[in-house]
């Protein structure tokens, strides 16, 4: 390959992976933050706590 398109490559590529891990890093934020509510929840609920739904 000449140095052009290996100059070309090494800039596109990380300009079009970027927004894919952001969006990838984001979901599986949601999905932690998800499993955390929900543990909690449960914990709470065999306690016998009444739980609160918080609006967001």
């Amino acid at each position: 390959m000449e140095w052009q398109i290996v100059v070309a490559l090494a800039i596109v590529v990380p300009v079009v992976l970027f927004p894919a891990a952001l969006v990838w890093y984001l979901n599986l934020g949601g999905i932690y933050a998800a499993v955390r509510e929900a543990r909690a929840k449960k914990a709470a609920q065999e306690k016998g706590v009444r739980v609160r739904v918080h609006a967001k």
